[in-house]
């Protein structure tokens, strides 16, 4: 039998922490690396005045049977909580609900046709088998021909700003297709009801879970490890860090964004660095706050209004028990940029203000003394734009870099980047992974 090998990963979000799971339950000797001080990447959790709660927010859907696998390992499935949600949207200046069926009949913006193509356009996308045909076709042509002019300027165009903003332009049907089949399957499994799912606790529990279990498994975790560049070794793969220090693996898996893998592996080629530059993100400003009272029983309102300086409003305690929260009310703002979007330096307090001033126009009865907590989140590289062709344009995992391997959320392919699918990527790229990983000349040496 072979010997096993030592492994680097070098990112401990969700996907590096399931490959570092995977190889470990494999034999593999596998150290975890992550920059910041905590696990979870998009995924982490924490402090927004008296409460610790994800710092992005994240559902389960029934349908997402990846993560619920992972779930039952961890010993946490069976305490999902499952809640009927609501969805409403700001439209006109009013807040209207589309939870139901009657509901949509009676949605103001459009009118019966209309909703009948809505409807149509729904149905059809969920039972598209050929994406690849949708990756050439730009979003909004292919929306205009089953949806109609009405529908796409009225409901779509306003949802793909509020996601991609202008890069929406950029966009193939492929991500409404994917978008649609993710809640369509959602939908079918919660029996035409819109049910999602929480662990008490959050994230925060589920990390911590996952650690533990990493950690008996065999895993060892290096936080605070900035990696600063990766280059050949003859004996694997090297690695320096922000603190000076360095290690040579005989194989190493860096699950970053594509911009920052070619910035830090000088040594691809030509035409693997074009690849990983290639790949456009989006970024995110997201705002948590904690308030007083309730603002309304959705889970979230998609926003058709334009003016607005974010792109819906999730509202989790329709979703998680106050009591989760000391009977406060946790509220997400999100709103998606470019990578070099203008906010990304404005002054916190700025954009609380800005924020804050248009959720009391959206709710009247919103007062300043009814804010308890305000916090937030900046990441400029979230998910990527699904452009024409996407996945032509891919970026192979395995490097010409001996031992190294580059694994990311670009490789979800007509996937909305939740964390279903990034454990998903994960489960499926470990065969190959072991299978296509060179034997090394020496064992693991850290320096």
């Amino acid at each position: 039998m072979p010997q096993p090998q030592s492994w680097a990963i070098l990112g401990g979000g969700i996907l590096g922490m399931t490959v570092a799971l995977r190889l470990a339950q494999h034999g593999q000797r596998v150290t975890l690396y992550e920059s910041s001080k905590e696990l979870g990447g998009l995924a982490s959790a924490w402090q927004l005045g008296d409460i610790t709660w994800d710092r992005h927010y994240h559902v389960t859907l029934l349908s997402d049977s990846h993560n619920r696998s992972l779930l039952r390992e961890l010993g946490l499935e069976q305490e999902l909580n499952w809640v009927e949600t609501k969805t409403g949207f700001y439209t006109g200046g009013r807040m209207v609900s589309m939870s139901n069926s009657l509901e949509f009949l009676k949605f103001p913006p459009i009118n019966l046709i209309d909703k009948a193509r809505l409807a149509l356009t729904i149905v059809h996308a969920s039972r598209i088998n050929n994406w690849r045909a949708l990756e050439q076709i730009p979003v909004e042509e292919w929306l205009r021909k089953w949806s109609g002019r009405n529908t796409t300027d009225k409901i779509w165009l306003p949802l793909l700003r509020a996601k991609l903003g202008a890069n929406y332009t950029k966009a193939s049907a492929a991500f409404i297709w994917a978008t649609i089949g993710r809640m369509y399957a959602a939908r079918r499994s919660g029996l035409k009801k819109e049910m999602f799912g929480y662990v008490p606790g959050g994230y925060a529990r589920i990390l911590a879970r996952m650690q533990d279990v990493l950690q008996r498994a065999g895993v060892t975790i290096r936080l605070n490890s900035r990696v600063t560049a990766i280059r050949k070794s003859d004996n694997g793969v090297a690695v320096k860090f922000a603190d000076g220090s360095a290690i040579t693996a005989d194989q190493a898996i860096f699950t970053g964004p594509s911009s920052t893998a070619a910035d830090l592996c000088p040594e691809l080629t030509p035409d693997e660095l074009r690849l990983h530059r290639g790949i456009e993100y989006q970024g995110i400003i997201c705002a948590s706050l904690l308030l007083k009272r309730p603002l309304t029983p959705f889970y979230v309102t998609n926003i058709t209004d334009s003016g607005l300086p974010f792109t819906a409003v999730i509202e989790m305690t329709a979703l998680v028990d106050p009591k989760q929260f000391g009977g406060k009310h946790l509220i997400y703002l999100p709103k998606y940029v470019p990578v070099d979007d203008p906010m990304f330096q404005a002054p916190d307090a700025e954009i609380q203000t800005t924020f804050f001033t248009a959720l009391k126009k959206m709710h009247p009865l919103l007062t300043d003394d009814g804010l308890l907590a305000f916090k937030l989140s900046r990441v400029r590289q979230v998910f990527v734009i699904p452009t024409l062709n996407y996945s032509k344009k891919l970026p192979p995992v395995r490097t010409s870099i001996p031992g190294l391997h580059i694994l990311n959320s670009a490789h979800i392919v007509n996937g909305t980047l939740n964390v279903n699918d990034s454990v998903q990527l994960a489960e499926r790229s470990i065969p190959r992974l072991l299978t296509e990983a060179p034997r090394p000349k020496a064992a693991y040496a850290p320096a």
